[in-house]
């Protein structure tokens, strides 16, 4: 029988390749009981190896914290650059379009070419990406109203919900704090998290902006579950096992 010096080096060398390890797998794996896992998971934890979750553990700190809009632009500069280039290309002529907040979606807002696209018109929670686009005489700005959110100079709150059940969009972007794949999707503030969800109610396509950094990453408000997206468009940094496991739940994957 495994003893259990061979168990926790399982289980690390596991996390090390694949960054994260399910319960019940590594019970099938050992051949032993999910008490049993969870014990030397809450040990491999008090040793400062991993991280447990819900049902499993990570390798890295999956809980992340609110941090201003100005410090977050200077995270992954280039990867979010790319993002938004791949995700611009995606906008139509004549189309309507949600842009939620976050440093990745105003990644977009300056990679649009409005001249290509004859009218746009879009309607955003973030003051950075309204500023962006009131640049441009093709492009139709609707700020929604609502609580001031000064770390990611965006609205929330139940004002700018009720403006938008009055619309119908032909895609949200969406910018998140954290994807996990049992958790979902997820922001710090739990007022954003609800009115994410609105969005995505009056939108008929959600494509999610988010950079290699964010997965593995759960904030304090859930926005949703994979079923309630379309396409996530991110850099290399993710992971091959997270790439499939999305694309197996119906999501597709955009790697720039």
């Amino acid at each position: 029988m495994i003893n259990i010096t061979e168990r926790h080096q399982h289980i690390i060398t596991k996390l090390q390749h694949k960054g994260q390890v399910n319960v019940l797998d590594l019970c099938d794996e050992l051949s032993v009981s999910s008490v049993t896992i969870r014990k030397d998971l809450k040990l491999l934890e008090d040793k400062g190896l991993l991280f447990r979750t819900h049902g499993g553990a990570t390798q890295n700190n999956p809980y992340t914290i609110d941090r201003p809009v100005n410090e977050k632009e200077h995270i992954q500069i280039n990867e979010k650059n790319r993002i938004g280039m791949a995700s611009a290309k995606l906008i139509e002529p004549n189309d309507s379009i949600l842009i939620a907040s976050g440093t990745t979606v105003l990644a977009l807002a300056k990679n649009i070419q409005p001249h290509l696209l004859k009218t746009l018109t879009v309607i955003t929670s973030a003051l950075n990406v309204a500023q962006e686009l009131l640049r441009y005489p093709e492009v139709e700005v609707m700020q929604l109203g609502g609580i001031l959110r000064r770390s990611s100079s965006s609205v929330i709150g139940p004002y700018a919900e009720s403006i938008l059940a009055d619309f119908s969009c032909s895609k949200l972007f969406l910018g998140v704090d954290g994807i996990d794949l049992e958790f979902g999707l997820t922001t710090t503030n739990v007022m954003e998290a609800h009115l994410n969800r609105q969005m995505i109610n009056v939108s008929q396509k959600t494509i999610v902006l988010a950079d290699s950094s964010k997965f593995g990453k759960r904030g304090f408000g859930r926005i949703c579950g994979f079923e309630e997206i379309d396409e996530i468009i991110t850099d290399k940094g993710i992971s091959e096992h997270t790439s499939k496991t999305l694309q197996g739940m119906g999501v597709k994957v955009t790697i720039v």
